[in-house]
């Protein structure tokens, strides 16, 4: 049985500094699952994450029995927008898109990923499930955080991420991305840990 660890192939990515750093993002392949509206109430958020995390645990142990590769599921990821991301503000979740992912090996195809769609549709209902893709995303260069807090108190240090990031004489591209390494349901809101990064290009 061979293990793959990927939160140490990727440490720079997954456990990153407390400080604010650069780091040049590689594509890499995720379970995808757009929406709109605040994460904290919306039913639709809480369907994209049940249907995520069934599918990514179905192709773990698919992937343990048929190649004998054995690995822990990634945390879970979003990527957050308004159209005008100027305007992007974390005192109005209600305007929010969002995208909810979690990185796959290289050994999920597209294959594996509707095989296991259809047993996890079998085994639960899924609301969520017919609007999940497996998808790459690159995201290139970008400044990122390792932030240790409630996710209503990001705001300042989110502010403080944009400034770094002017200071590298740079702006703002793509969208606002977090890492959550920890569980809400098990963690006391202080002490919780999430990857704050931001995507942007040089002037």
């Amino acid at each position: 049985m061979e293990d793959l660890d990927l939160k140490k192939t990727l440490k720079h990515l997954y456990a990153p500094s407390k400080n604010f750093e650069t780091v040049n993002v590689p594509e890499m392949t995720f379970l995808m699952v757009d929406g709109q509206g605040n994460p904290n109430d919306s039913p639709v958020y809480a369907q994209a994450v049940e249907a995520l995390y069934s599918v990514a645990y179905t192709i773990k142990f698919a992937l343990k029995k048929d190649v004998e590769k054995n690995y822990a599921v990634m945390p879970l990821e979003g990527l957050w927008w308004v159209p005008d991301m100027r305007e992007f503000s974390t005192e109005n979740k209600d305007a929010w898109y969002w995208t909810m992912m979690i990185l796959q090996p290289a050994e999920v195809t597209p294959d594996r990923f509707q095989r296991a769609c259809a047993e996890a549709g079998k085994k639960k209902d899924l609301p969520a499930l017919p609007k999940m893709r497996l998808e790459p995303y690159h995201e290139g260069l970008a400044a990122q955080i390792l932030y240790f807090g409630a996710y209503a108190d990001e705001g300042p240090t989110i502010a403080r991420l944009h400034e770094f990031i002017h200071a590298q004489g740079g702006t703002l591209s793509g969208k606002h991305h977090e890492i959550y390494l920890g569980d809400p349901r098990k963690t006391a809101p202080e002490k919780l840990k999430t990857v704050i990064r931001q995507a942007y290009v040089m002037k």
